[in-house]
């Protein structure tokens, strides 16, 4: 079991070349194992920059919150 936390949002290229935000959401069972759902957005960005700044803006994040692959 892994006790890194995971960033909550991810920007990835998908297999079109757009990239594309997901949002992770992390909870913890009585054990104390993460849970992990993530839900991809519609929303396709031409950059990664456009992406990163998108999720800037609408969730009000630091940049160091967003995970790349």
């Amino acid at each position: 079991m892994s006790n890194a936390a995971l960033r909550p949002f991810l920007v990835a290229k998908d297999d079109a070349g757009a990239f594309r935000v997901t949002v992770r959401t992390t909870r913890y069972n009585s054990q104390g194992y993460p849970l992990v759902s993530t839900e991809l957005l519609e929303d396709s960005f031409r950059t990664q920059k456009e992406a990163k700044t998108f999720v800037c803006t609408q969730y009000r994040v630091e940049t160091s919150e967003i995970a790349t692959k």
